[in-house]
């Protein structure tokens, strides 16, 4: 006798080589996202509304005991913030299409040379993506595939940056248009290139305008040092009428150091950002800023890195931002 009334068996991979009309290693070639150059498109599309109708899903468990493989990223950030949140959402997008899972793991800037989270990580994680971190960071993860994130693409390790030296140099073009040549730079204190490109960008493109000065002045990632000083450039001698801000939190504190001092922005001082984040239009006047694809940096990113498990090598890449003009912006007095 037969039991009746329990649950449906699982389709397994051998229902959809059948109702496909196919191999199961050609099944495991097409889900497994390996199919391009060694199966037909028409192949792949059976196969795949095949396990669309059986609503086949992969055992990953079992795939990763057979692969020998834990099909997991490690997602390195410096901090918990909405624009690595988008950036892992890029990442995890990507990752879900592939079958692996990412673990996001912070690791803050200066907290000295990163070590895998796991206590055997070859055994755990397939690979690591780190993004926007010291130059000493990557060196804890030794023998694993390594991505990096916004982070030199001159190095030798697969890197998918921003063209962030573009970005100041279309900062600067902006505002030298608007009629300014006295910029202060309020830079973020931090041992990342991202920001070591961001200030040379400047001092660059500043020093090639006729009658362009600027100073600079450091600060950690938060309104309240960036406020101190945006205020001890606004007190110095050269008056600059553009303040020039590594990120859009930094700006913010720009903002409050003007309006301590009574200046208005943008009428008395231009103020602008980098990356586009949502606090860039929820200050008033709107933020004129760097819009950086976070986004497209995670998918990008984890592309390159399922590249580098396949034994592809993937080449590194610079990710275009955009300048956004709004109203913090004007010509000086």
């Amino acid at each position: 006798m037969h039991a009746t009334g329990g649950p449906a068996a699982r389709p397994t991979s051998r229902d959809v080589a059948r109702a496909a009309g196919v191999s199961q290693s050609t099944v495991s070639l097409v889900l497994g996202g390996k199919w391009t150059g060694r199966v037909s498109p028409a192949t792949a599309a059976a196969v795949q509304d095949a396990a669309g109708r059986l609503g086949y899903r992969p055992n990953r468990a079992a795939r990763s005991l057979r692969l020998g493989t834990a099909r997991t990223v490690l997602f390195l950030v410096p901090s918990i913030v909405p624009f690595f949140g988008a950036v892992y959402d890029g990442a995890a997008r990507v990752a879900a299409r592939h079958g692996f899972g990412v673990v996001l793991y912070p690791w803050p800037d200066g907290a000295g040379p990163a070590g895998s989270p796991f206590a055997a990580s070859q055994e755990a994680i397939d690979g690591v993506l780190v993004s926007s971190v010291g130059p000493d960071v990557p060196s804890g993860f030794g023998g694993l595939p390594l991505v990096l994130l916004d982070s030199d693409p001159a190095g030798p390790v697969p890197t998918v940056a921003f063209a962030v030296e573009d970005g100041m140099r279309a900062v600067v073009a902006h505002l030298a248009a608007l009629g300014h040549r006295r910029f202060g730079h309020v830079a973020a204190a931090l041992d990342q290139w991202t920001f070591h490109a961001r200030g040379a960008a400047l001092a660059s493109a500043v020093d090639a305008l006729p009658g362009g000065a600027w100073t600079r002045a450091a600060a950690a990632l938060d309104v309240a040092a960036a406020r101190d000083a945006a205020g001890a450039l606004l007190d110095g001698p050269s008056h600059p009428t553009a303040l020039i801000c590594d990120d859009d939190v930094m700006a913010a504190g720009a903002y409050k150091a003007a309006r301590l001092r009574g200046l208005n922005v943008p009428g008395d001082v231009s103020v602008t950002g980098f990356d586009d984040e949502q606090l860039a239009t929820a200050l008033e006047p709107e933020l004129t800023t760097v819009r950086l694809p976070a986004g497209d940096l995670g998918a990008r990113g984890m592309t390159a890195l399922l590249d580098l498990l396949d034994g592809r090598r993937p080449a590194s890449v610079a990710l275009p931002g955009s300048l956004v003009v709004r109203a913090s912006t004007a010509p000086p007095r």
